[in-house]
């Protein structure tokens, strides 16, 4: 399937998902990400859910983070450039709402992306390569290429992977993992 047609796929099926199989859903994909060598790093970025998209709720994963006492990032969206600029997350951080029911911080200790070594990445479907399909903006697409080679790519998923993408592309960044609430995908 192309693109287009994964995305209105699966945000059909995520309207679906209760309340009740979306926290379900996020504690075991939580659970599962227990579950791999990635705890050894510094600093994680994340992204907080976008409630009316019904994402996966990432509260779970950043107490984990803050349990292991990690430096979480989290971003602020440009939708001029579709780039993302990043700050640390602390107990002073605010976060208000865009205009795109986004929570973003307000302000904050601005992180390079270069500092950045494990990104946990919203998507809408991925295939059994590492491909993914976002919201297509490429938000992700231009803040992973500015990352470091070696960050850690970990896409998070309430469903099973697709046999391919069709029109993946080149300038596409593909994941290292993608969890899902009963598997982990090794890329």
């Amino acid at each position: 399937m192309n693109k287009a047609r994964l995305r209105q796929k699966y945000k059909a099926l995520r309207q679906q998902l209760t309340e009740e199989q979306i926290d379900q859903f996020s504690i075991d994909i939580a659970n599962q990400l227990l579950k791999l060598a990635i705890w050894d790093y510094n600093v994680y970025h994340l992204f907080l859910t976008i409630e009316s998209q019904k994402e996966i709720q990432t509260e779970f994963i950043l107490n984990i983070l803050s349990g292991k006492d990690k430096n979480i990032a989290i971003s602020k969206s440009n939708f001029e450039s579709n780039t993302l600029t990043n700050y640390l997350l602390s107990d002073n951080t605010t976060l208000k709402l865009n205009q795109y029911n986004i929570p973003e911080p307000v302000s904050g200790i601005e992180i390079p992306n270069h500092n950045i070594d494990v990104v946990f990445i919203p998507l809408l479907a991925f295939d059994l390569k590492g491909n993914r399909v976002g919201y297509g903006k490429g938000f992700y697409d231009n803040f992973l290429a500015t990352c470091k080679p070696k960050t850690l790519k970990i896409g998070l998923s309430f469903f099973e992977a697709e046999a391919e993408i069709k029109d993946a592309y080149e300038g596409d960044i593909a994941l290292d993992y993608c969890v899902t609430p009963d598997k982990v995908y090794k890329f």
